[in-house]
């Protein structure tokens, strides 16, 4: 009878460099978010730090359940896909039901004082069912019937999310398209697949009003009504010029930018520390995306592989996104800089994801001495 695996790895490699770009981009963050937040803090609560204190736990609480999650053996969740769609689907659903709109849109649930957005879970949730859907069904992404079957219920997911978030949507099929792209490279279906996405995007910019109303802005900065925020962040960036102006000298986080430490945060990052430190936070960036790259490659089975190229693609695009949106590059999309941005919810399951990350480097089995002289 073969010996059942333990739920807890014991392995003995830990991929530390990763750890070490996780660790120095939150506190980077905790840094930026007072920074940004301590003004309108004040103004607001009586309180500079009142930003940062919250961002801090939720930190902490973010660092305990990834050190947990990395103790995990990852091939767990396999098991659970099914149950982790069908329970976030219900989150979604319920959105509709009992969430609360902010800036036009419904995506909070309350349950008491505690407020979450199911659709940062559903980035999660999205990347297990890919990676274990196109993991089990190799063959069947071979031929259009088959890619469709097994795409349809990750479709399904992203329409809902859709309806009141665009931004998380587009998050989630850029994951969805990078892990089936990995598994199976056939271009004919990647230029379907892009077709279709276009198709439908004019149809979901015109189901929300402020979706057409952030084009004109982002076309029309400084003659529409919405673009104070996207000008206001480019007066920052400009400002900066390549040195930046210091660490907490920031002229446009007083009150100019609105919610600077939320989705705008990179352009006080280049007021403050100019080019050479928005280039330098990209670079950080990059080395973790090299890092996971590794630990994607080195992964035991089809299944690890597949997960960690899901965390590399969402952390790709939402820093792509974000830097973009408030470089004026694409329209406002609402979307947060990855570990950087006030956010609990955010901070929270992106932790939890490098957490996966790390449980999958815990199984890498490390090359001996012996065996890379031969």
């Amino acid at each position: 009878m073969a010996k059942r695996k333990s739920l807890f790895i014991r392995g003995t490699y830990f991929d530390y460099p990763s750890l070490f770009f996780v660790v120095f981009l939150v506190c980077f963050g905790l840094v930026m978010v007072y920074s940004a937040s301590s003004f309108v803090a004040n103004r607001d609560y009586g309180n500079s730090a009142h930003y940062v204190l919250r961002q801090f736990f939720f930190a902490i609480l973010g660092f305990v359940m990834m050190f947990v999650v990395s103790k995990i053996r990852y091939q767990t969740y396999r098991g659970l896909t099914w149950v982790m769609y069908v329970a976030e689907l219900v989150l979604l659903i319920l959105v509709f039901i009992v969430g609360q709109s902010t800036n036009g849109s419904t995506r909070w649930i309350y349950i008491g004082p505690i407020g979450f957005q199911p659709s940062e879970i559903a980035k999660m949730v999205i990347v297990f069912y890919m990676a274990h859907a196109c993991s089990t069904r190799v063959n069947a992404l071979k031929s259009i019937k088959g890619t469709a079957e097994v795409m349809l219920p990750a479709v399904i997911f992203i329409g809902i999310i859709a309806i009141e978030n665009l931004s998380t949507a587009i998050i989630c099929a850029g994951i969805m398209v990078c892990i089936w792209w990995v598994v199976t490279p056939k271009i004919r279906y990647l230029f379907v697949v892009m077709i279709a996405g276009a198709a439908a995007l004019p149809l979901l910019i015109m189901l929300q009003s402020y979706r057409s109303d952030r084009i004109t802005a982002w076309l029309h900065p400084e003659e529409a009504e919405n673009g104070y925020q996207t000008m206001q962040g480019l007066y920052a960036i400009g400002s900066g010029g390549f040195f930046g102006r210091g660490l907490g000298q920031s002229i446009q986080k007083l009150g100019f930018i609105p919610e600077a430490q939320n989705d705008m945060i990179f352009s006080i990052i280049c007021e403050e520390m100019g080019i050479l430190g928005a280039v330098g936070l990209i670079v950080v960036f990059l080395m973790l995306i090299w890092r996971f790259k590794f630990i994607a490659e080195g992964a035991p089975d089809r299944y690890g592989s597949l997960i960690v190229v899901g965390v590399i693609s969402h952390v790709s695009i939402q820093v792509l996104i974000n830097m973009c949106v408030v470089t004026n590059l694409i329209p406002n999309t609402g979307v947060t800089l990855p570990f950087i941005s006030y956010g609990g919810t955010s901070l929270v399951f992106l932790l939890i994801e490098i957490g996966i990350v790390l449980s999958v480097s815990r199984q890498i089995e490390p090359i001996s001495k012996t065996e890379s002289i031969e």
